[in-house]
């Protein structure tokens, strides 16, 4: 049986037929969505709702706010300022000649006395004052892929002015990697020396993804220029962890970096004896050192700004919703009645 030339099937008439009808359904849904006319919770806010979600938000805020306060203030800290005290007396005029005349020696010892029981693990971290970690040309100057790859990865501009030494390149480049800490610290309780942990003081994902395996430091700190710490050069900078967490640079100018931890206990009266070596200059912009040892607990060390923010959060909520009670009891208004607007719009 022959079909007649330019027919069509009736599933094809039939499709044809229904095309338009899917098409106006289509452009009233995207109509619906840019028009937001879909279902969606559009929550009332009545003066009851209000008053009472600010409430409730003091309510639980402020009793978190204790809670973490306490916790913070059961972080037992000693901190000892080492940086004027460690001054002979005849430098004290003139700081910076002591911290950079190299034949002064700078060996110190501090003596510290424990307050209360200190749990192990004690964690020991060194504080500057007045260090400026976030200026902008001073976290810019180094190289993340050349602390990942090593002399393979040449282009290293940005590390100036510490990229080249004698006309070889530097590795690790950049000023955040020449200003290394080099304090030292050990300690001792009753004539018997503590030992001092120095592993997994990094993040883990420093140490694994951020500093090369194969990457051991060349020409550092070999110039004319001399800053702060030494790296062993036989030593990948993946297990130089003390210059990992150097490395990770601060955003507030007063911070603190972990040093070590100590894996004893130590008892109320027990006297640490300090001995250390003041080599980093901090006198030459009138920054300061700090020495401190702390203990932690679930919420981590010593630190008032959570507790403090959940208790200012939690009053001024209490403040703001007895501020809108009050003026919802002064002038209280029907809920749906806009008399108001008409009032203003035809005023």
């Amino acid at each position: 049986m022959m079909e007649v030339e330019g027919s069509s099937s009736p599933m094809m008439n039939h499709a044809a037929d229904q095309s338009p009808f899917l098409r106006s359904r289509r452009s009233k849904a995207l109509y619906q969505f840019k028009q937001q006319k879909l279902p969606a919770c559009k929550p009332v806010l009545t003066p009851k709702s209000v008053i009472s979600v600010f409430l409730l938000m003091g309510f639980v805020f402020i009793p978190i706010g204790f809670i973490t306060l306490r916790a913070s203030h059961h972080a037992i800290e000693i901190i000892d300022r080492y940086d004027a005290e460690c001054i002979p007396e005849e430098y004290k005029s003139n700081k910076l000649s002591y911290i950079t005349d190299s034949s002064i020696p700078k060996n110190c010892t501090r003596y510290l006395k424990v307050e209360k029981y200190m749990k192990a693990p004690i964690f020991i971290y060194y504080q500057l004052d007045n260090y400026y970690q976030n200026h902008r040309r001073y976290v810019k100057s180094r190289s993340d892929q050349q602390l990942l790859h090593g002399m393979e990865y040449s282009h290293t501009s940005s590390c100036e002015p510490e990229e080249l030494s004698n006309g070889l390149p530097i590795v690790p480049c950049g000023l955040v990697a020449w200003s290394m800490f080099n304090d030292t610290f050990t300690f001792a309780r009753k004539s018997t020396n503590l030992k001092v942990s120095r592993d997994n003081i990094a993040w883990k994902s420093d140490r694994e993804h951020k500093f090369g395996k194969n990457v051991y430091p060349f020409n550092f700190q070999n110039g004319t220029l001399i800053g702060g710490a030494k790296l062993d050069p036989k030593v990948p900078l993946s297990d130089q962890e003390d210059f990992i967490v150097w490395m990770r640079a601060s955003a507030l100018l007063s911070f603190r970096k972990l040093y070590g931890r100590i894996e004893e206990d130590l008892e109320p009266g027990n006297v640490l004896v300090v001995n250390l070596m003041n080599n980093y200059n901090t006198y030459s912009f009138s920054g300061q050192k700090k020495l401190i040892l702390s203990t932690s607990n679930w919420l981590g060390g010593r630190n008032d700004f959570l507790g403090i923010s959940y208790l200012v959060v939690g009053s001024s909520s209490i403040i703001i919703s007895i501020i809108f009670l009050l003026l919802h009891l002064k002038n209280p208004r029907p809920y749906g009645d806009n008399s108001w607007n008409k009032k203003s719009l035809s005023s």
